[in-house]
């Protein structure tokens, strides 16, 4: 309430107006991945999460971006041992959640600057929360 006060915005009891705001979760496949990273970058979208999750056969990667107050995520399972590229050469801060989710799921991320060598964490198994067969 207080951020509000006086906000151009700000309607009764806190209520923000005339912002409209977009919250999409588009499905691709691993193919689209990179290409739409890409384009993310050239419409100055800037990345706030990457999530890995296991789901039958593969990882789910969810890789959300945020421009004003609009939020936009690609997701996709990555099957088996099918190759993600990185997105470290175009969104630097990413390197630790690729890190993450190729230590912990098993995510084949490809080119990760830096690669941490499945060293990010001090773990006694592998992969811990990559679905068992």
């Amino acid at each position: 309430e207080l951020f509000l006060r006086g906000h151009e915005n700000a309607g009764r009891e806190g209520e923000v107006t005339g912002m409209e705001e977009k919250n999409d979760i588009r499905e691709i496949n691993a193919r689209q991945f990179f290409p739409a990273i890409v384009k993310m970058r050239t419409e100055k979208w800037r990345l706030v999460q990457i999530c890995a999750t296991s789901v039958e056969g593969g990882c789910e990667m969810s890789y959300s971006f945020c421009r004003g107050y609009d939020m936009r995520t690609y997701r996709f399972v990555a099957y088996g041992d099918e190759e993600v590229a990185s997105i470290t050469q175009i969104y630097p801060c990413a390197f630790l959640q690729e890190n993450e989710a190729k230590e912990l799921f098993g995510v084949n991320i490809t080119h990760i600057k830096p690669d941490y060598k499945d060293k990010l964490y001090r773990i006694e198994e592998e992969t811990p929360f990559k679905e068992k067969e």
